[in-house]
């Protein structure tokens, strides 16, 4: 069933990503809804013009844009939902939603897995709120937040079911610095952006260890040839092409950027700081660590030999010294 929007658009999350993609929608829309769980910030924002926590340089006109806290409001008066919640926040921020979305069209930009569910967001939305699976979209490819603030060109992909449904999702988000394409490969996708940040953790501790650019790229081969594994087992599709921008692209960015804030965990990581003490001083959420935590416990079912996501659980949660995990990976990569 193709969605009919009548252009009704509401962003939900209040971080950089959010902020980021807030400024993309408005490049097509007049007035949007932006849902942010805390009122301060909202009040912040109004007066000063920007996101007081994040990309605080990217200045709104405020008078285009309607603030609420009440996650049920917004979603009662919008048609088109974004949600740009943390993974590890998705369930507290929606326990209080009662309004009902299966008329509408949601837009997963969640980089994560769902905690305690082992559900992609997508699945999530679906099997807990009944959404049906072709109003249900994702978007993916390389996209620091940053960069989208200094209008440097961005390539996404939309994932649905619907291929016109994700065009119309698409259409919404391009403009003159971001190109977009559409693909059906709605989980393929979502999962691929839970493994790069996964990745992106990996390569952080490498460089925090000093193991240099050779083995860098060594482990981006390697952590493609993982991701393509672990897609075939649990969600073949013979049309997908993981070295496409949605997949690679997005890896490759998340590995490699200084702007990637689990490579800058990592990193932190390799240099010998403790996780606790890491996730404190970057005073922003690094989603690859529950990435690994989710990805561990989902792949107990399918069995794929992911030797990089195993180094990363031993490492973060079993507290094994990352150089000793990394050279008995580094023994296994070819």
């Amino acid at each position: 069933m193709q969605f009919k929007s009548t252009g009704r658009v509401a962003i939900l999350g209040g971080g950089s990503w959010a902020t980021a993609i807030a400024k993309i929608v408005m490049h097509h829309e007049e007035h949007i809804t932006w849902y942010m769980r805390r009122d301060d910030r909202i009040e912040d924002f109004k007066r000063l013009h920007h996101n007081p926590a994040y990309l605080p340089n990217l200045h709104f006109d405020v008078d285009r844009i309607t603030f609420s806290s009440d996650i049920n409001e917004v979603v009662k008066n919008n048609d088109t939902l974004i949600f740009v919640i943390p993974s590890p926040y998705v369930k507290s921020h929606l326990k209080k939603l009662k309004a009902n979305m299966r008329e509408k069209m949601v837009v997963t930009a969640i980089k994560g897995i769902v905690p305690e569910e082992s559900l992609t967001v997508s699945r999530y939305f679906c099997k807990v709120y009944n959404i049906p699976e072709e109003q249900i979209a994702c978007i993916g490819g390389p996209s620091h937040a940053e960069e989208v603030a200094l209008d440097r060109l961005c390539y996404l992909t939309v994932g649905c079911r619907d291929l016109e449904n994700a065009q119309v999702v698409a259409d919404l988000l391009t403009n003159k610095f971001v190109k977009t394409s559409v693909s059906h490969d709605i989980e393929g996708i979502e999962y691929s952006s839970v493994l790069k940040n996964v990745y992106a953790i990996a390569a952080g501790i490498c460089h925090g260890l000093k193991l240099g650019d050779n083995f860098q790229a060594v482990l981006a081969c390697n952590a493609l040839q993982e991701m393509k594994r672990f897609l075939t087992s649990v969600q073949p599709d013979e049309e997908r092409h993981v070295s496409s921008t949605a997949y690679l692209g997005d890896l490759l960015v998340t590995m490699y950027s200084n702007f990637s804030r689990n490579r800058v965990f990592g990193t932190m990581i390799g240099q010998g700081y403790s996780v606790k003490t890491a996730q404190l001083e970057m005073e922003m959420i690094a989603e690859g660590y529950y990435g690994t935590d989710c990805m561990k416990v989902l792949n107990k079912k399918y069995h794929v030999n992911m030797p990089i996501l195993d180094a990363v659980y031993n490492i973060l949660y079993g507290k094994i010294s990352p150089s000793v995990e990394i050279k008995i990976l580094s023994d296994s990569l070819r």
